[in-house]
């Protein structure tokens, strides 16, 4: 059974930091291209970040870029997600997903369709 799990997420002060990680078990994911998204209540879920295979290539929401930084460990079927400076708009239940349907992505960007989804984590900013 595949899954990714989510976890790293909680409370923090505007300003502060989180590292999510999600972990993938029952396949491996080293040759599909990984992203994350997030879903604030009553909107829609909405891209965030996305990494190729390989990590040579990323790709971050403008609403992101140069405070969070996607990273994976192919050895460890992991991607993280480092959450710097973070922002009360920031509060959401964030997600990773895996995508399917293709392999060995060496270019990425915000279009890409995901067949594995984890169940969430909640990431909470006070102001």
């Amino acid at each position: 059974q595949v899954q990714l799990v989510e976890s790293g997420g909680g409370l923090v002060q505007a300003g502060g930091s989180l590292r999510l990680s999600c972990a993938a078990s029952g396949r491996s994911f080293s040759a599909a291209a990984m992203g994350w998204f997030r879903q604030a209540p009553g909107t829609e879920r909405e891209f965030v970040a996305t990494i190729s295979w390989s990590g040579g290539s990323t790709y971050y929401a403008d609403s992101v870029k140069g405070r969070f930084t996607i990273s994976r460990d192919n050895a460890k079927n992991t991607v993280y997600l480092q959450m710097n400076s973070l922002k009360p708009e920031d509060t959401a239940v964030y997600y990773c997903a895996a995508e399917g349907g293709r392999a060995y992505r060496n270019y990425v960007g915000p279009h890409i369709e995901y067949s594995y989804w984890g169940q969430g984590t909640q990431v909470t900013v006070s102001s």
